[in-house]
């Protein structure tokens, strides 16, 4: 069964920018990783509690072209410009994840008035020499999925498997488009910032770090660096998930959902 979502499009910029919107509540702002592949359907196991609002980066998914794209003080600008225009009713809590948890590190270092509760699923960027990440551009294509998920049939059901010729193309256009925008992002650190652990211990709010412990991308050794670095955190790692944890442990949302709900289910 498809997920019903709303699209919201806003100009910002000039950059045109969509947002696809899910569930009532109170918001919850999400933002993706490195690429859209695998889409934001994971939106559904907070949309009982949550309005799940889940904009594709400029030059990303959904969303416009954006050639003035030169780092990530980019992309937080621009979301700072998003909560702007989005005019929410209430603090709105803060999710992302791997680039996009990178990326949700800086916007609520320097803004973390704007947000309550923030939470990092499998998040890249801190770039320690002690726990390295994987190099994506070492990995073949046809590796990739093995290294998105433990379960390897999880990450394929967002790879053309050859019955679909438009798919294989609208895929292949959309994943180089995506990665010329992600060359212009990580050109000046690489998937990172040198400095990220002064950004995460102004992270002041509540904060979830969730981890797969079979994360082939982003070892699962560096939550607890995360952990060490925020001010008020807590950890969740999911056994046998690999880098698409939401995906291949959907059960995971509810434990999300309850640390975002302040229930007292969550420990």
């Amino acid at each position: 069964m498809t997920v019903q979502f709303e699209t919201l499009e806003y100009n910002l910029g000039g950059t045109k920018t969509v947002v696809k919107a899910i569930g009532k509540g109170k918001p919850v702002l999400f933002l993706h990783g490195a690429s859209t592949l695998e889409g934001f359907d994971f939106a559904e196991g907070l949309a009982d509690r949550f309005r799940v609002l889940c904009p594709s980066h400029p030059g990303f998914g959904f969303s416009g072209p954006a050639p003035h794209v030169a780092g990530m003080s980019d992309m937080v600008l621009h979301y700072l410009n998003l909560l702007d225009v989005l005019g929410l009713p209430e603090k709105p809590h803060l999710m992302g994840f791997s680039m996009g948890g990178w990326m949700a590190t800086e916007l609520a270092g320097v803004v973390r008035e704007r947000f309550d509760k923030v939470v990092l699923i499998s998040p890249a960027g801190l770039n320690d020499p002690e726990h390295p990440a994987t190099d994506l551009g070492e990995i073949a294509p046809q590796e990739l999925p093995a290294y998105l998920a433990h379960d390897v049939s999880v990450a394929l059901r967002y790879f053309p498997d050859g019955s679909d010729t438009a798919f294989a193309r609208a895929f292949g256009a959309d994943r180089a488009r995506e990665g010329e925008t992600l060359g212009r992002l990580l050109a000046p650190f690489g998937m990172g910032h040198p400095n990220l652990r002064r950004f995460l211990a102004r992270i002041t709010n509540p904060t979830l770090v969730v981890w797969g412990t079979k994360d082939r991308l982003l070892p699962v050794s560096q939550a607890p660096l995360f952990v060490e670095a925020l001010p008020d955190a807590r950890l969740i790692l999911v056994e046998n998930a690999g880098h698409f944890v939401m995906q291949e442990e959907p059960g995971t949302l509810t434990k999300v959902g309850d640390f975002l709900a302040g229930s007292n289910r969550f420990q």
